[in-house]
């Protein structure tokens, strides 16, 4: 009997029942809307069911035979990614997908550089990237919706494996003409009188507020924002000072403002950006090779995208086999 879809099909199936809509499907898939309407369709005549109800404004909704068939659709997918996975290991070959998620914090830094380098050492393998908060890595890895996620050591659950890579200490970011700008450090105690910008991530947030709690102080918030370019410039519009431990290559804000950048000193643990896995990950050949290719491009002296402090701490490094 001839096979009457497409792994290609199935994808574009699972994508829009997962988004409710083409166009959400189009965006994650990277794919255009007419094309994933023709693979459904496709997909309905072939198999004579009605896999969605068209909802208009509300966009698509599985039908019974739908949510029966996404569950199936889900498992092919599942096998045809370990069959990739297992002609790898057998081969001997870097090769297949490989879907990489990165913390919403430094991922226009860090990931499109590291990717390029990675996909252009490994022709074979096919990357996806997935920008998210914390949470939404422990969710993604746990769902097998990501491999591999570069991350930071926050509240990391039992059930997943860190790898640390480099150790980034806390800084306090202000405008050139904040009345702190001239100091060589600042302590939680000198900024509590100022107004701040947080950037309001899950555990991210908690962390930052963490250096005035130690203290039994409460910093002045004025803004919050999730977005670490908006951050910047606000900062640079003077509506406060921010914390952070990613500093881009330019003191520069996304506006145009001068930015300055002064080590956070007191009661203060720096972050580290590492490697997050579900446990057993770094068994798939594609998998490690990734590890590798981040333990070779993310180290004390240089990461991609950012500029390090010159006698910053030093990040401890795993053992490896």
């Amino acid at each position: 009997m001839a096979l009457r879809f497409t792994l290609r099909q199935l994808e574009y199936f699972v994508a829009v029942g997962e988004a409710g809509s083409i166009a959400l499907a189009s965006e994650k898939v990277n794919v255009s809307s007419p094309s994933i309407s023709a693979a459904i369709g496709q997909l309905e005549d072939e198999f004579g069911l009605q896999l969605f109800v068209r909802k208009h404004a509300q966009g698509l909704a599985l039908t019974q035979a739908g949510q029966q068939f996404i569950v199936q659709a889900r498992d092919v997918l599942d096998q045809a990614d370990a069959l990739n996975r297992l002609a790898s290991d057998i081969s001997g070959n870097v090769q297949g997908p490989l879907a990489v998620g990165c913390l919403l914090t430094f991922a226009q830094l860090v990931v499109p550089q590291l990717r390029r380098k990675f996909e252009t050492r490994y022709a074979d393998v096919r990357v996806s990237q997935i920008e998210t908060d914390q949470q939404g890595i422990f969710d993604r890895l746990r769902a097998g919706e990501i491999d591999v996620a570069l991350t930071y050591d926050l509240e990391i659950p039992g059930d997943l494996t860190f790898v640390p890579l480099v150790e980034l200490p806390p800084y306090a970011m202000v405008s050139e003409t904040h009345p702190l700008a001239h100091l060589p450090a600042v302590s939680a105690t000198a900024l509590k009188d100022y107004a701040m910008v947080l950037l309001d991530l899950p555990m991210s947030s908690d962390y930052f507020l963490s250096f005035f709690s130690a203290v039994g102080l409460k910093p002045k918030i004025a803004e919050r924002t999730r977005d670490m370019a908006v951050m910047r410039s606000l900062v640079g519009n003077d509506f406060g000072y921010a914390i952070a431990n990613v500093r881009p290559l330019s003191d520069v804000s996304p506006d145009g403002n001068k930015l300055r950048f002064i080590p956070l000193i007191g009661q203060v643990r720096s972050m580290q950006m590492g490697l997050l896995m579900a446990e057993g990950a770094d068994s798939v050949l594609t998998v490690k090779a990734f590890i590798d290719h981040c333990h070779e491009t993310i180290t004390n002296d240089s990461v991609p995208g950012m500029n390090i402090p010159e006698h910053g701490p030093q990040a401890p490094r795993p053992e490896r086999d």
